[in-house]
């Protein structure tokens, strides 16, 4: 049986060498455009130190640790027992695609046909679709920094070229009106914009997503990825908008991303859906005929129920994932070298270790990256987090807070130790 390696890099030594392996010459050249991941370096290291015995608390979770509503989990099962398990439309049943359609128009005031939605296995098949449907060679695509990990590598997998704009802390991890009008150039294709965002929770105001959008208006070549995967996981009255909303003259240039798995606590189900232009919903629908073909059926009538449902349950849930948020952050800024600014919504807080940098540890180690810091922390005290070099902006790295209190005690307990042994 063929077992491919997990990284690229070593893909790409091995074609490089002199002499090369004959199972290699199977692997794609595209796999050299996609670099190996500090995310999973991180989280392979913490999977073996537990298998080892080591007490590990792993912060790198991208997944709320609540679990599916019952009334969704009933649907499920429900449509099982009316037989709902076969083959259907390839982006989504005409139920899913109504209550998507109402959706959008209750929460977003957005008004999408059926012609101009898609749903896929996930949130990341929509973002996938949509850019391999679009992208040509040498297309650009602008990429705020920090940033979801898939973004750039989807990108060069569609052969397209990620543009990132580092968007320090300064500005509070955004996008501001002139980095973008500086980024786009007569190849930009798309923008990507993620409110809350992955990794830093901070979220666009409807003042500032107005002030990109008059730059856009000026670019009418150029096309809007939003992602809102986090749109309802959002603190201290802080108010989500959607740029198609906000500038309804960018509508038809904008696709509305979004997924069931973080409001409603359904990561393993995979739904994800989007609204925007009908020809490009078309295309996404034939990239994913010749890949997936339809999400699970079962998923699809719990994602009907999800999404039809309400969200009254959400209240409880913010309200826990708040003052877990407030307990980190203060903690975070009590630690020596570390500093953390508040976010608005999701659960990540993306705290800087610029204060540990070119400080050594206990063992006479220098830590000279958020990778050394995040390495650091996991052979000290027993806690993954992921280095801010994996979203594009270092000296940070990400925690997820989706965890018990008890837990985020312990881990911000040893994280505090860990920075206090640093000399």
């Amino acid at each position: 049986m063929l077992k491919l390696p997990i990284y690229v890099e070593p893909i790409v030594t091995r074609f490089n060498a002199k002499k090369v392996n004959p199972i290699m010459t199977l692997l794609a050249a595209r796999l050299a455009r996609i670099k190996p991941s500090p995310t999973i370096a991180i989280s392979g290291k913490a999977r073996a130190l537990k298998q080892a015995g080591r007490d590990i608390i792993a912060l790198s979770a991208g997944e709320p640790d609540f679990d599916t509503p019952d009334a969704i989990k009933e649907a499920a099962i429900a449509a099982i027992r009316r037989g709902e398990t076969k083959y259907t439309d390839v982006d989504g049943t005409p139920a899913l695609k109504q209550a998507i359609s109402d959706k959008f128009k209750r929460e977003n005031g957005l008004v999408y046909g059926k012609d101009q939605i898609s749903v896929g296995t996930g949130g990341k098949q929509i973002l996938y679709n949509a850019l391999m449907a679009s992208l040509s060679p040498g297309d650009e695509v602008i990429i705020p920094a920090p940033y979801w990990v898939s973004y750039p590598d989807m990108v060069e997998l569609a052969e397209g070229v990620p543009v990132t704009v580092a968007c320090g802390e300064n500005a509070g991890f955004k996008l501001t009106a002139s980095a973008l009008a500086q980024a786009i150039t007569p190849k930009t294709k798309w923008l990507i914009l993620n409110s809350p965002s992955n990794p830093t929770g901070m979220g666009y105001s409807r003042d500032e997503l107005a002030a990109l959008a008059a730059v856009l208006l000026n670019h009418p070549h150029v096309y809007v990825m939003a992602d809102d995967i986090y749109e309802h996981i959002t603190f201290d009255g802080w108010k989500f908008n959607a740029i198609a909303a906000v500038e309804p003259r960018l509508a038809d240039r904008v696709l509305t991303c979004n997924g069931v798995s973080k409001s409603y606590a359904m990561t393993g189900w995979r739904i994800g859906y989007a609204g925007g232009p009908a020809p490009l919903i078309k295309a996404m629908a034939m990239v994913q005929s010749q890949s997936t073909s339809n999400p699970s059926s079962v998923s699809q009538a719990a994602a009907v129920a999800a999404l039809n449902g309400g969200l009254d349950f959400m209240g409880a849930r913010n309200e826990s994932f708040q003052k877990r948020r407030d307990f980190c952050v203060a903690a975070l800024n009590k630690a020596p070298g570390l500093s953390c600014i508040t976010p608005e919504g999701a659960f990540y807080v993306y705290p800087s270790c610029a204060g540990a940098i070119g400080r050594k540890t206990p063992d006479g180690k220098v830590i000279k990256s958020d990778m050394d810091f995040a390495d650091y922390l996991l052979d000290a005290e027993g806690v993954a987090v992921v280095p801010g070099t994996a979203f594009g902006l270092s000296p940070y790295f990400r925690i997820s807070y989706a965890s018990a209190m008890a837990e985020l005690e312990e881990a911000m307990r040893r994280i505090t130790k860990a920075a206090g042994a640093l000399v």
